[in-house]
């Protein structure tokens, strides 16, 4: 496993079993995601308690109708990182975020089938018109994934130099911080409007159920019936 460095520098090791803990723990993103996602933990039977819908709410923890099972909201870059450490046995993360920790104790069983868009490379459009990426021998980017653009370049032979950014990454190569950006598209509206487009697409994203195994062994039947509930409420929304 790769986990995140602290700010020292260092690398922390998930621990090898979860805590022990009478309610397990399922997390789920903060954000647009969630909205899509709520409709299938309610198929499976899995219902958040009413302080769940409060806006206001600062409460970050949260029961459910499944006895035996809270909810924590937590940010969506945040998930895989609790489960892979044993904060929560489950959990609901972007394949972009798995891609990116490549974390050995997190097992994704289901794919929800929500959340869908794509990693990609762009550029300023006026750039794009007579660039060519089979070129490239040494780029520098602005991204939110440092780890899987890396990856991804140096399977070409092409060195890739990260500026890591966690937001507005559009306005990088408007603002010459650097030619190119890897993140998340969708409809490619933002793109546009900041004069860009996609020149190479590195990944298909989707939200994935995320499990810690160490949980998954030890509380087999628990978690595994959580997990077919889920693959059933996948199965059951698909046309």
């Amino acid at each position: 496993m790769s986990p995140p460095p602290d700010a020292g520098g260092t690398s922390m090791a998930a621990p090898a079993v979860a805590p022990a803990r009478e309610r397990a723990v399922l997390a789920v993103p903060k954000g647009r995601i969630l909205k899509e996602v709520l409709p299938l933990l309610r198929r499976a039977g899995i219902e958040p308690e009413a302080a769940f819908a409060d806006e206001d709410s600062r409460a970050l923890r949260f029961r459910t109708s499944e006895r035996g099972l809270d909810l924590i909201r937590v940010r969506s870059f945040d998930v895989a990182t609790f489960v892979a450490f044993g904060g929560a046995e489950l959990g609901i993360a972007g394949s972009d975020v798995l891609l990116e920790f490549g974390y050995d104790e997190v097992y994704t069983p289901v794919d929800l089938k929500v959340g869908l868009c794509r990693l990609a490379v762009a550029e300023r459009a006026d750039m794009a018109r007579q660039d060519d990426p089979s070129r490239w021998s040494h780029i520098r980017v602005a991204t939110k994934y440092p780890n899987v653009t890396r990856r991804h370049f140096a399977r070409r032979g092409v060195q890739a130099e990260c500026i890591k950014l966690n937001g507005a990454m559009e306005l990088a190569p408007v603002l010459g911080l650097c030619r190119r950006i890897v993140d998340l598209v969708s409809t490619g509206r933002t793109l546009r409007e900041n004069g860009l487009v996609e020149v190479e697409r590195i990944a298909e994203v989707s939200s994935r159920l995320a499990v810690n195994r160490p949980a998954l062994k030890t509380r087999p039947d628990e978690i595994g019936a959580l997990v077919e509930r889920l693959r059933a409420a996948v199965a059951e929304a698909m046309p």
